[in-house]
């Protein structure tokens, strides 16, 4: 009740100027054809006459004329530079913008209050240091006349805290702010650097004030991100007290968003996301196939799988507060983030108990006691780096660039341990290939898809880095595979290695069976014996298949050093 009280007021401000357009319209022979200055210089705003072309053939229903929406595009001083000397921190001549409007009807027939914000890009030559330029708008626009006037009279100093008030509820808005706080700058970051940025003080001595033509987007044209509305206008910010302009008029173009079609790449996204976790399901499986033995999940690095693990654990959370801040999108979003949990919870925390289990040294006596608490000290660690991480991330945000790349290197703790183990073939190459090949998915859509929905600015030398990083570890890991874990570490600097074909003080002459095949074993063969650092011997080829599933010596259970 109170707000229709307040719009109802705001209406009774504007009629006597509705009925005066009227009239001049009535009056004058020829209809004016551009957009006059936002102000006469002296004149108050309040005087100010607002001409148009009013077109018969398009006046419809409000619903029809609804500037509600996002409206992107371009803007530029209009003599080319600017030649006010109070705020000269605007050095660039042009660049985007975005206008976000709130259009409501009032009691007057024809008249709308607009609320919104307007965001220039590329304004200052320093504006990583002091951020972008928004600025809160207010205004009418008159249907009829398709005339839209804006001001920003910030004489006093606004609320930071409430500068994203006015944004529309769609998915254009809300994941363009969730993106700006995961992939770009923190909350508290942007308040910080708008309080710095000349902005601020603009806001506090300069009436902005905008004046724009809206049109329709031809029919033919209403395809792809061309639709709806298009605004053509002029912005001039005369200082307070008649002190000169702070800065010279701008002329802006934006046209308005489809929201559908965003929709749709939303959508595709998360279609993405679930096929690839699919896939990622697979090449677990493919991979758990492969080392189903003790020995071999035990050459499989806890700390790579763990690492994976905590990946899926944020995209999930991720996407989970994308699709719960999104509404409209959150069957979706909740989809994907299903998928990960999939992946994460199940099969590689499963896959990281294997592990655990198999590198875990066998010990009779201990009791369950002894290996549940060992078992909680590994989910406290799981979690707790699982926190930490997002801690992290939040502190550190703006370098979540490095973070990626520190996070998308677990290969490496696996090429570590097959140098150090010298483990033979611990994971499968299509895991490898796979894995590499799905990971890069995301990041290369954020960061390399030039209309991704989330609006992060495109890098392809990032891209490139990124690629070349995660495929080099590939690469190592598949000449571990195919040539030896330490193919390409020098001799010296490898680690001491126990030889299972080491020299022996055992009488040759005397005959040792192998208890695995039970038969004897000729240790005159130096090749064909094998003699483990407990002093038993083994034939090689039943000793080599024995540790493939177990490393553990078959005669008295002591644990074995790898081969």
């Amino acid at each position: 009740m109170k707000k229709r009280e307040h719009l109802g007021v705001l209406g009774l401000g504007f009629e006597w100027k509705v009925i005066f357009l009227l009239s001049i319209w009535l009056a004058i022979s020829q209809q004016a054809t551009g957009l006059r200055p936002i102000r006469e210089k002296n004149r108050s705003w309040s005087d100010e006459w607002l001409f148009g072309r009013k077109q018969e053939a398009e006046v419809g229903p409000f619903s029809a004329w609804n500037i509600t929406g996002t409206y992107r595009g371009t803007w530029k001083f209009l003599n080319s530079v600017n030649s006010s000397s109070k705020f000269q921190d605007f050095q660039k001549e042009n660049g985007n913008s975005v206008v976000e409007l709130v259009a409501v009807p009032t009691k007057i027939t024809g008249v709308h209050y607009v609320q919104g914000v307007v965001v220039f890009h590329d304004v200052f030559d320093n504006e990583q240091n002091v951020g972008g330029a928004q600025i809160n708008l207010e205004g009418v626009y008159i249907w009829p006349f398709r005339q839209l006037r804006l001001v920003a009279n910030s004489g006093k100093e606004s609320d930071s805290g409430q500068e994203d008030n006015n944004l529309l509820a769609n998915p254009y808005h809300l994941l363009g702010i969730f993106s700006s706080q995961v992939f770009q700058e923190s909350p508290r970051d942007r308040i910080l650097k708008r309080k710095l940025s000349p902005i601020n003080e603009m806001e506090k001595h300069c009436n902005i004030e905008i004046a724009a033509q809206i049109s329709r987007v031809a029919s033919n044209e209403n395809n792809g991100d061309k639709n709806y509305y298009h605004m053509e206008g002029l912005m001039e910010s005369p200082g307070v007290g008649d002190d000169g302009d702070c800065f010279s008029p701008l002329l802006l173009n934006a046209t308005s968003v489809n929201v559908e079609v965003y929709y749709n790449k939303a959508v595709n996204y998360t279609l993405m996301v679930t096929f690839v976790s699919f896939l990622q399901v697979l090449l677990l499986i493919r991979q758990m196939e492969h080392g189903n033995t003790q020995s071999g999940a035990a050459k499989v690095s806890i700390v790579m799988i763990g690492q994976q693990a905590i990946m899926d654990a944020y995209l999930c959370l991720l996407h989970l507060t994308a699709g719960i801040l999104v509404e409209s999108l959150f069957n979706a979003f909740a989809t994907a983030a299903f998928f990960k949990f999939v992946v994460f919870s199940i099969f590689e925390m499963r896959y990281l108990l294997a592990i655990w289990k198999a590198t875990r040294p066998s010990n009779s006596g201990e009791g369950w006691e002894t290996m549940r608490r060992e078992l909680s000290f590994l989910y406290s660690r799981f979690y707790g780096i699982l926190l930490g991480g997002i801690l992290i991330m939040y502190e550190f945000h703006n370098y979540m660039r490095p973070i990626l790349l520190l996070m998308y290197s677990f290969w490496i703790p696996q090429i570590v341990t097959n140098v150090i183990r010298d483990s033979r073939k611990p994971l499968h190459p299509y895991y490898i290939l796979g894995m590499t090949a799905t990971r890069l998915a995301i990041p290369l859509y954020v960061f390399g898809c030039p209309h991704n929905f989330m609006r992060v600015e495109p890098s392809k030398i990032w891209c490139v880095c990124f690629c070349t990083f995660m495929g080099l570890q590939a690469v190592i890991l598949l000449l571990q595979h195919y040539f030896g874990s330490r193919c390409f570490v020098p001799r010296q600097m490898l680690p001491e290695k126990y030889n299972y074909h080491r020299r022996f003080n055992q009488d040759v002459s005397r005959n040792t069976d192998c208890v695995i095949c039970m038969t004897a074993i000729d240790l005159r063969q130096r090749s064909d014996c094998m003699v483990t650092p407990c002093e038993h011997f083994f034939h090689s080829g039943c000793l080599q298949r024995w540790m493939d599933i177990k490393m553990e010596c078959p005669t008295c259970r002591r644990s074995l050093p790898p081969a």
